[in-house]
């Protein structure tokens, strides 16, 4: 099995001087090709920018990280775009669905801009929308949505194009237990069957019951614990 992320000495800091303030320090990790793995801990404790330098959203202050082998550090911003679109899905707690779209084109809209072609777009986003439970949603636009609908919508996005790896910042936070279940099962599937990397953050014991491993972050650094033990927690 591969490595499919690989983090090396990761940091970020905000600001400068006495105001400066570390929100990742010095992290390393890396994550095999079909791996769910699980970043928990508290608010503030950095991980929703760590997912953020992940997804080359964010630009370290120091360290690197590969993908596939290709170092996101070593890009420059057109580069990063293109490799993200191609290799990358992901779905933070604000859910940057277009607003003059509908559910169906906003997941349309990832494999177009791959190059996709229009009935084989259309065909794919239907189908994830439909096993997401949107099946009768397909033309609302997003204010025509709950916040829940819409979550999923972006989880569909994230996924629909088949990305090298998948970042999720709390993907079941605003679904009922039924719902967040069959969206894990879901993201679970589709790593076992693609080989897609998967890391989400969060807070719910009921998405550490479908991982193979469980990373925690406290004040800005990484401390790998057992799934036994996060479960007590």
């Amino acid at each position: 099995m591969g490595v499919a992320l690989e983090v090396r000495n990761v940091t970020k800091i905000y600001g400068s001087g006495e105001n400066a303030v570390v929100a990742v320090n010095d992290v390393s990790f890396s994550v095999a090709e079909g791996e769910f793995v699980a970043l928990v801990g508290p608010s503030g404790s950095g991980k929703t920018t760590l997912l953020a330098m992940l997804a080359g959203l964010l630009y370290p202050t120091h360290g690197s990280i590969y993908i596939d082998g290709q170092d996101l550090t070593k890009m420059n911003e057109v580069q990063r775009t293109a490799f993200r679109r191609q290799r990358i899905g992901f779905t933070f707690q604000a859910n940057n669905l277009m607003p003059y779209l509908t559910a169906r084109e906003n997941v349309e809209l990832m494999m177009r801009l791959n190059g996709g072609c229009k009935s084989e777009c259309n065909r794919m986003a239907v189908d994830l929308l439909s096993r997401l439970g949107l099946g009768h949603r397909l033309n609302n636009l997003p204010r025509q949505l709950s916040g829940g609908e819409q979550q999923r919508v972006a989880i569909a996005r994230a996924m629909v194009k088949e990305p090298t790896l998948i970042l999720a910042d709390e993907p079941t936070g605003n679904l009922d237990t039924n719902t967040g279940n069959q969206i894990l099962e879901l993201l679970n599937r589709r790593c076992l069957e693609t080989r897609t990397t998967l890391i989400v953050a969060t807070h719910s014991p009921l998405t550490c019951r479908y991982v193979n491993r469980i990373l925690r972050m406290v004040d800005g650094t990484i401390v790998e614990t057992s799934l036994d033990e996060e479960m007590t927690r």
